[in-house]
């Protein structure tokens, strides 16, 4: 979810790149749109159900929520550079549109309790102090959270549950420190040059890449065998690749969509990825209408996988139609409205 802008100034590789990840949170979001009663039925692990839930936790889980996060730190970069490139104060108007996201996002909570949309508004105004620090300044704030974070989690692996310490471990653990990590990340690779000329930098992506596979097959293997296991630490297995493996993703994604010709067959996602914050909060509506249609008790795996398709087939033939008569999604007008005011919105549609 990040600031619309015209057609001529979009890119189009960040608009795939979220329109894939907003496919994979289905994954994990569709699971939560049937909430689990205490003493009713749950969902089957077994058999095929049982290898699903685990590609999931290997390839989804925490990974494509990340993907999301860092193209929010892009689009942050992208956002304020325009508005001072125009003469506006850019982080007092990225403020106003956090305040909205928020708002949006309170109200979004009472309709799905998985939402993201209010911890992103409440984090992202921890990106604000960075917009005037130099890149290498940056660089030290981002690697000195990575290493706290992940030795965090190193230490909720080995630390005992009931200690002050495995209290604190967890607060530098979690998936709020996660998504921060991201937010800087994207914002950081943006700020440097990398997303509006990406081919300029190919071969540091390309290095990117080689330096997060061995970490990406490692940490696969990990959590395969932690979920066969049904090992009880396998959340903290998973938020300890999250990092490495949303590094390598975005890079394999920026490398593979160099390709002109792919960009165009997968351009139908980015018409998805385009009105972002629309089909996010869409997502939720048509996902629990779904699962009320197929009468669901509980939603198990093939089920997630089943629905989470459905929903996406539903989305990328509805966003290739909006944009046939418009030029920004609903959604996205309604936040851009509540950013600038009536004025703004009249002068950019």
């Amino acid at each position: 979810m990040n600031p619309s802008v015209t057609q001529k100034e979009r890119i189009l590789s960040l608009d795939i790149i979220r329109g894939l990840a907003l496919f994979g949170i289905l994954f994990i979001n569709v699971g939560a749109y049937q909430v689990i009663i205490e003493g009713g039925p749950m969902p089957d692990y077994s058999g095929i159900n049982g290898v699903i839930d685990s590609l999931i936790d290997i390839f989804i889980e925490k990974k494509f929520f990340s993907i999301f996060s860092f193209l929010f730190g892009v689009g942050f970069y992208i956002f304020a550079s325009r508005a001072e490139a125009r003469g506006d104060k850019p982080k007092r108007r990225f403020a106003r549109r956090l305040v909205a996201l928020l708002i949006i996002g309170i109200i979004h909570i009472f309709l799905f309790w998985g939402s993201i949309l209010a911890i992103y508004a409440i984090i992202g105004f921890l990106l604000l102090p960075f917009y005037s620090a130099e890149i290498s300044t940056i660089c030290k704030w981002l690697f000195t959270i990575i290493t706290l974070h992940i030795l965090a989690i190193l230490g909720q692996l080995y630390m005992p549950t009931n200690s002050i310490m495995a209290t604190i471990l967890g607060l530098l653990g979690n998936d709020a420190i996660a998504i921060f990590i991201m937010f800087l990340s994207g914002f950081l690779v943006a700020k440097a040059g990398w997303i509006s000329h990406i081919g300029a930098h190919i071969k540091k992506i390309k290095w990117l890449l080689l330096v997060t596979g061995p970490f990406f097959i490692g940490f696969s293997l990990w959590i395969w065998f932690a979920s066969q296991a049904d090992d009880q630490q396998l959340q903290s297995i998973i938020g300890l690749g999250v990092v490495p493996t949303t590094y390598f993703y975005v890079a394999c994604l920026f490398i593979i969509l160099e390709n002109r010709q792919i960009a165009k067959v997968l351009q139908p996602i980015g018409r998805v990825g385009q009105m972002a914050f629309t089909n996010y909060l869409a997502q939720s509506f048509i996902g629990m209408a779904i699962i009320s249609i197929m009468g669901l008790e509980v939603v198990s795996p093939s089920d997630i996988v089943v629905i989470a398709s459905i929903i996406f087939v539903i989305q990328m033939i509805f966003s290739m139609i909006w944009f046939k008569f418009f030029s920004i999604g609903p959604f996205e007008k309604l936040w851009r409205y509540m950013t600038y005011g009536k004025k703004m919105v009249t002068k950019q549609s």
